[in-house]
């Protein structure tokens, strides 16, 4: 008989995953569901996509995860997962952008966060089923007092991810299965095998989300754009990732914030050579000049302190306009 396996919310524990449908016994002919967020806080994603992507009879339902991806919505544990996935992200996400909001058979509904009772699946808002904030909004509005599946009273059972219920599924009335159990925290992950409702769960082999929140601190902090941020927003970002880093990053961001004052510093280094080739050049020499703008501005007495600053108001533009005049520029920590 082939049996529907729905399996709960995945996050990156891959080996979880394999442990799981062992236990299970899944079989070719069985159809694989995920209530989605595949991917984000533990160590191995792309192999979890990859798994999912590849095996015939596998769906894979909209997490807000995967929507924070396809959206380009990035906090850390997105940030971490571009960088897990390295050259295969974009057709990771390009993938993501294709999963469906719900999966329905005659025995069972699944998505990933919540639903409005009575309303048919088709109809219900992508946001409420996935989860994203803006659909926690409308649910806290709809059911102020409890919760949308206090209300779930229809004869085909529905099954959930999203909110971690504690080490065990949440079951009510053989109705309503909800299957975070916290795999990626080092709770368990679990499936649920559909005609028998039976649920099956292995435990995870570690707290995956701290091991990966405190090993890709570097890699994510290095993969900012660094010479592009304004002086204000990189001295914000620095004073605000090494307080919640390690000490290995602090020491790294403590090498960024002395590069910047050595990027910055070079402004009256800057405005002397321009004063000096605005005076060497001719009015051709000048117009040829990759900084010509600048030259202009000193030959013509216009080249204040202000606009200075404004020309130069990122790493990156004043170490080219530096570059452009011959003055040596610091090298970026590595």
């Amino acid at each position: 008989m082939q049996r529907t396996i729905i399996v709960g919310d995945v996050h990156g524990c891959f080996e979880e995953l394999l442990d799981l449908l062992e236990r299970v016994g899944l079989c070719p002919g069985d159809v694989l569901v995920s209530v989605g967020d595949l991917v984000d806080r533990g160590p191995a994603p792309g192999e979890v996509v990859r798994f999912f992507r590849e095996r015939p009879n596998s769906v894979v339902v909209m997490g807000n995860h995967e929507r924070k991806h396809v959206r380009g919505i990035f906090s850390y544990a997105q940030e971490i997962t571009r960088l897990q996935l390295g050259e295969g992200y974009a057709e990771a996400v390009a993938w993501m952008g294709t999963l469906p909001y719900f999966f329905e058979n005659e025995q069972v509904r699944v998505v990933h966060a919540a639903m409005v009772p009575g309303v048919a699946l088709a109809e219900q808002r992508q946001d409420v089923l996935c989860g994203s904030t803006s659909g926690e909004r409308e649910l806290a509005r709809l059911f102020p007092d409890g919760f949308w599946h206090d209300r779930y009273s229809e004869d085909k059972p529905v099954v959930f991810g999203h909110h971690v219920t504690g080490p065990e599924p949440m079951i009510r009335g053989g109705r309503v299965f909800g299957l975070d159990t916290g795999a990626c925290h080092g709770g368990n992950l679990t499936a649920l095998c559909v005609p028998g409702f039976t649920v099956h769960a292995v435990r995870a082999r570690a707290d995956h989300w701290s091991v990966t929140r405190r090993r890709w601190q570097l890699p994510v902090a290095k993969a900012r754009p660094w010479p592009d941020l304004t002086w204000p927003e990189l001295e914000a970002a620095v004073e605000r990732l090494s307080a919640r880093s390690g000490a290995g990053t602090r020491e790294w961001l403590e090498q960024v914030g002395a590069w910047a004052a050595r990027v910055r510093a070079l402004l009256p280094a800057v405005a002397a050579a321009a004063e000096r080739l605005a005076g060497e050049l001719t009015t051709a020499g000048l117009r040829a000049h990759p900084a010509a703008g600048l030259l202009f501005q000193a030959r013509e007495g216009r080249l204040g302190e202000a606009g200075l600053a404004r020309r130069c108001s990122t790493p990156r533009r004043t170490m080219d306009v530096a570059a452009a005049l011959g003055v040596a520029v610091p090298s970026f920590p590595r």
